[in-house]
This record gives structure tokens, sequence and C-alpha cells, in this order.
């Protein structure tokens, strides 16, 4: 039996893990990385790897619908004096300066987040 272990050694190559992989990817502490464990700790990272992805998308959903509102807000305010509302056009008016910064700093934030992501 050792011969033919040492047989199949020779044929394939070995084939090194890290300690520290080794040591999250094999759960159950024998030593050795079945390949259920194999493929458990794949999943994870697939799985990882969708919910960055989501997160992403829905940050940019968040800093786009934001970017477009604060481009519309103007012709909310026009709007509501065009039909005659002068009292929602006034507190649009002194609301705006509070949303104009608020959303501005929203969407800095995500381009700068952005741009930081890109350089590392």
């Amino acid at each position: 039996m050792a011969a033919a272990d040492s047989e199949l050694a020779k044929t394939q190559p070995a084939v090194t893990v890290d300690e520290k992989v080794a040591a999250s990817m094999d759960l159950n502490g024998d030593g050795h990385i079945t390949a259920e464990e194999y493929e458990m700790n794949m999943e994870f990272k697939r799985k990882e790897l969708e919910d960055a992805d989501a997160m992403r998308d829905a940050q940019r959903n968040m800093a786009w619908f934001a970017l477009f509102g604060m481009l519309l807000y103007p012709f909310a305010v026009v709007i509501s004096v065009w039909i005659g509302l002068d009292q929602a056009s006034k507190v649009l008016g002194s609301m705006a300066p509070t949303y104009f910064v608020s959303v501005a700093a929203i969407v800095a934030a995500f381009f700068g987040g952005q741009a930081y992501a890109k350089k590392k």
C-alpha cells in the first residue's frame, strides 16, 4: 500500500494551502479539507461577493435617486408657483438650503467612496 501511495505522490503534484486559509476552511479541525468543506467555503465566498455587489447596486441607485431629486427640486418650486400654491413655494424655498446640502453630501460620499475604492 505504501508503494502505491508513493507512486501516486510522484504522478500528482503537491497542492499547498496557506495555514490561515486552511484553518478557515477546515471546519471540523481534523487537518484535512474535504470536498464538502471546500464547496461550503466557495459557496460562502460566492454569497459574500453577491452581497457586496447588491450593496454597491443599492448605493448607486440611492445616489442617482438623490441626484435626480436634487435636479428636480427646483421644478417643484416653479410648478407650485405656476399653479398658484404660494405657501407651498415658500415652504419648498425655505427647505432648499438644507435639502441641497444633505443631498450633495450623500452624492459626494458615494462618488468619493467609489474613487477611494478604485485607488486601493
